[in-house]
């Protein structure tokens, strides 16, 4: 029986943040190992028809995940998530960054750091996302290159793939 999903996307241009909540119909084992396994990440992790590719990914303090948005002609945009807190089953949070192949920080675009926050009741699972700035320019240029409908995309898939 499929229950009432929901999503939000909130921009606070005040606190240089993007607030995402985005409920899915599966329970949390299935939603936290689809954001914590590369295998499953890659599945729906870059708005179509971009596909994730992850290189390497240590799923623990300190680690890191290194990954490619790659488009249908070739072209990749490599990319970090460095995780500095894990809770299992119900949060983590990482670094954000744009890099080249060889993990080099690209400085013209600016990092984040995510907090994800997982619940379930009755057997749907909630994910609460927050995503901090350090300016109002760099929250604005992930909007301008187009965050929100990306990334309403990639979740989007991401329930495809958890009701399968």
């Amino acid at each position: 029986m499929n229950k009432t999903i929901f999503y939000n996307f909130l921009v606070n241009k005040e606190k240089n943040e993007i607030k995402v909540e985005r409920s899915f119909n599966a329970p949390i084992d299935l939603v936290w190992d689809a954001w914590t396994d590369p295998e499953i990440i890659d599945q729906w992790w870059a708005p179509k028809p971009w596909y994730s590719k992850t290189k390497c990914m240590n799923f623990e303090v300190g680690g890191r995940r290194l990954y490619a948005m790659c488009s249908p002609e070739g072209q990749e945009h490599w990319s970090i998530q460095d995780y500095i807190k894990i809770s299992p089953k119900t949060n983590f949070k990482f670094i954000s960054a744009f890099v080249d192949k060889d993990e080099n920080i690209n400085t013209k675009f600016a990092s984040s750091e995510w907090n994800l926050i997982f619940s379930e009741t009755n057997g749907v699972t909630t994910v609460r996302i927050t995503i901090k700035h350090k300016s109002l320019a760099d929250l604005e240029q992930n909007i301008i290159m187009g965050f929100k409908e990306g990334f309403t995309k990639t979740l989007n898939y991401l329930e495809k793939i958890l009701t399968k």
